[in-house]
């Protein structure tokens, strides 16, 4: 078997493909150019995407070329969802999306080497493309019968779809070409939900060129109980520290299944198979110590943001329970902790609050009653400290950063509080 294809397939990553035996056999050839494509729906791409970025990585590492496709011109329409519209966000808010995703892919391929990627935007190709070409040199060779039988067209026929949304699996399809004939790509790769629009592209390709590539698909990941990985009650886990700071990153693969989490290390993570193996025998065995999730944890925030923004949300984890020193954390972690922890905003006047305002305001408990009873049995902490005075107020000494007040209840449970002054 193809080395790469061999690890693909070993990390669960390979769901369909058009015809692996003739990839591999191309493979084994020399190496060949592929690309994926990301569009800008949003500011970020997202942790469905970081599944495309693994394969693009494992790609590139067995020596074959990366093509990195922003869609700026897909992106303007949207691929269709299962249910409902898609909005049309306006021109220049696409134009500014696709390049903040631009820049964040960059950090993830070298752009150096025999293998070396290349960025690449739809818009460059399509922008001047007139309707008449479009339709006598792309639409000519796909049927409306197959159309309406993707599935997604399907689920909308009743309710309705838009020409726009059912005409996007031509302009992904002309993305495939566009690259096959500009740069000799033969494979483009994608999750198993654009399946219809990968293997389109193939069929265009045999069409018009008469011409032999290929689609790889990798599956969905979801969590134990079926749903999509990589969403969370506050919503997307985003690849831009702006919108999922990296401590809610961290936090989250450490909140991994036990059930999930051996799958998501074989396809998150760039660990060899040994050590997977070790991971698996200890999740199974000591599930308490939580190896698998660190493991996982601690590769994805290194590769998506930094190490050190992964030793700062660790630091930030430990100082929380009182492993270490809240005042040690820089105050974007604080501001990030903060926002993690559902944290609320005091308003006081002159005087500093007491601490159980800040108790019952950041919602570690439920009642000013019920915090009285905690600071009385001695499992009240303000910063850390123990409080013993059921009058105690927190001073200036207790706020970090000179406004952020994290309370605890017990051994686990954690809040914070931001006082404002009237």
């Amino acid at each position: 078997m193809n080395p790469v294809i061999d690890e693909l397939s070993s990390r669960g990553l390979i769901a369909h493909s058009t015809d692996l035996a003739a990839l591999k056999a191309e493979m084994d050839a020399g190496p060949i150019t592929f690309y994926v494509g990301f569009d800008p729906t949003a500011p970020s791409i997202h942790m469905g995407n970081l599944v495309q970025i693994m394969v693009v990585r494992a790609l590139q590492r067995g020596g074959h070329r990366p093509l990195l496709l922003v869609g700026g011109s897909t992106g303007l329409i949207g691929d269709p969802k299962a249910a409902g519209e898609r909005v049309m966000n306006p021109r220049d808010v696409v134009g500014e999306w696709a390049a903040r995703i631009h820049t964040q892919l960059t950090r993830f391929v070298d752009f150096d080497g025999s293998a070396a990627a290349r960025m690449v935007n739809n818009y460059d190709w399509t922008s001047t493309l007139s309707t008449l070409d479009f339709l006598r040199d792309v639409g000519k060779h796909f049927s409306v019968n197959r159309m309406l039988d993707r599935e997604v067209v399907r689920s909308r026929l009743e309710s309705g779809i838009s020409y726009s949304e059912f005409s996007y699996v031509l302009l992904q399809s002309l993305d495939f070409r566009e690259l096959h004939r500009q740069y000799g790509c033969t494979l483009q790769t994608g999750g198993s939900d654009q399946w219809g629009n990968l293997t389109a592209g193939v069929e265009l390709i045999r069409r018009s060129d008469q011409a032999r590539v290929h689609a790889l698909a990798t599956p969905l990941v979801t969590k134990a109980d079926g749903t999509k990985f990589g969403k969370t009650e506050a919503g997307t886990v985003w690849l831009d520290p702006e919108m999922t700071s990296p401590y809610a990153f961290h936090q989250f693969f450490l909140n991994a299944e036990d059930e999930k989490v051996i799958e998501y290390v074989r396809i998150f993570t760039e660990r060899p198979p040994e050590e997977i193996a070790e991971l698996e025998a200890l999740t199974r065995e000591k599930p308490h110590l939580r190896a698998a999730q660190r493991a996982l944890a601690d590769d994805v925030t290194d590769l998506v943001h930094s190490p050190t923004e992964r030793k700062a949300a660790v630091a930030a984890a430990a100082a929380l329970f009182g492993r270490s020193e809240l005042d040690a954390l820089t105050e974007p972690t604080v501001r990030a902790v903060f926002a993690e922890l559902g944290g609320r905003v005091l308003h006081v006047g002159e005087e500093n609050p007491t601490v159980v305002e800040v108790l019952e305001a950041a919602g570690v408990v439920a009642t000013r009653s019920a915090a009285r009873r905690a600071i009385e049995e001695g499992g009240a902490y303000v910063k850390n400290q123990r409080v013993s005075s059921v009058d105690a107020r927190v001073g200036a000494g207790d706020l970090l950063y000179g406004r952020y007040a994290v309370v605890r209840r017990g051994r686990k449970t954690v809040g914070a509080v931001e006082i404002a002054r009237d």
